[in-house]
């Protein structure tokens, strides 16, 4: 197994080393003749001509009531860009191992050849009667929202892309705690969202649920304001122009210097070095930083805390508060499943947020959310989801 520090060539050495990290397994046995006619032919032909005439019973007869299909195109994948099916191929692998390893769940990865928001819901849709959940991965925005948006209404089995609400329930639940911590009212924090990806869109809209009423959103541009045209001169439109009329109610503009001017709380979801500890001590007392960029944060802790702030959150394992939605997906899912649920809603995910942070009993500056490895984690996480 490649170490910790291990190089590039040494972990796909050991990528080459292990082959698959997961596998199917079978859950009855194949002893003799009487097996393979219950469990195969002839004996399948009568689960088969019942399942024809009720599909409702696949949950109880089938691999459907403890699978999920993890979906992507590799057009977002982790900080690499657009890089393809073969590129997204580990990812979605390593989340199907996490889903087995942490709770249990068969997930499986299905990486696409597709690109347009209709072929890769088409596809999705085609797959469906196989799984009891879809979690959508890396799949870049703004098509990513048209897709999920598209599922959400087509199916009638859980649909969640993790990138957003996975990463906005994981930060719901870090701020829950940070503001405890600074001794400020969730409601009344001033956040700063940089970056108006799928996972600064969905946060900002969580946030708003829990009752955040002041958020400003930047993207390459700047910050996002109800007039403001784009690149082209134009008139926001979209999810952009959703976000102008929702957030930023004191119409900041300029860049994220600007928007940090008295914020509370900044919530990176952009990219490396975009922050300096000038930038963070423009920010009010009892600073919040969340810098999640991996693997190079918008600023590193040091520097932040240089600049004035109290409570820093990374997306990475070597620094205190590590912000992964590895802590959230299979907990919802798993709760999902269990419970027969069709539809993750944002109750679901506030719930979710909630009982996260619940875990932490004393919140303090390095210690706002719980490990990764904490094994209370995905039952307090399933058993939120209704």
């Amino acid at each position: 197994m490649a170490s910790k520090k291990a190089g590039s060539r040494d972990i796909v050495a050991a990528y080459k080393k292990q082959g698959a990290r997961i596998e199917t397994k079978a859950r009855v046995k194949l002893g003799g003749k009487e097996d393979f006619s219950l469990w195969y032919t002839p004996g399948v032909g009568a689960a088969s001509s019942h399942l024809a005439k009720h599909p409702e019973d696949a949950r109880r007869m089938s691999v459907k009531k403890n699978s999920v299909a993890v979906i992507s195109d590799g057009s977002a994948v982790l900080g690499l860009g657009n890089i393809g099916p073969y590129g997204a191929l580990p990812v979605m692998e390593g989340k199907a191992l996490i889903f087995r390893e942490k709770a249990g769940v068969d997930a499986w990865p299905i990486v696409l050849d597709v690109h347009e928001p209709e072929e890769i819901i088409a596809v999705a849709k085609a797959i469906a009667p196989a799984f009891g959940g879809i979690n959508l991965e890396d799949i870049a925005a703004p098509k990513c929202f048209a897709v999920e948006r598209a599922l959400i209404e087509a199916l009638d089995i859980p649909v969640m892309h993790d990138d957003q609400h996975g990463t906005a329930i994981v930060v719901l639940a870090g701020l829950l705690n940070a503001a405890k911590v600074v001794k400020k009212p969730l409601a009344k924090l001033r956040v700063v969202v940089s970056g108006a990806g799928a996972a600064g869109v969905a946060t900002a809209g969580l946030l708003a649920k829990a009752g955040v009423r002041d958020i400003v959103l930047l993207d390459r541009q700047g910050t996002i304001y109800a007039g403001r045209k784009d690149a082209t001169g134009k008139s926001l439109a979209g999810v952009k122009a959703e976000l102008a009329a929702h957030t930023n109610p004191r119409k900041v503009a300029g860049g994220l210097r600007d928007a940090l001017t008295g914020a509370d709380a900044l919530i990176g979801v952009s990219g490396p070095g975009l922050a300096t500890a000038a930038d963070i001590a423009r920010m009010a007392p009892g600073a919040i930083v969340f810098a999640l960029a991996n693997p190079i944060p918008e600023i590193f802790p040091d520097e932040a805390k240089r600049g004035g702030a109290v409570v820093v959150a990374t997306g990475r394992s070597d620094f205190p508060n590590q912000i992964n939605n590895a802590l959230v997906f299979p907990g919802i899912f798993r709760g999902a499943l269990d419970k027969g649920v069709r539809k993750i809603t944002d109750k679901t995910k506030l719930a979710a947020a909630k009982a996260l942070a619940a875990l932490v009993a004393k919140p303090s500056a390095d210690k706002i959310i719980p490990d990764l490895l904490d094994p209370r984690v995905v039952n307090a996480v399933a058993n939120s989801v209704r």
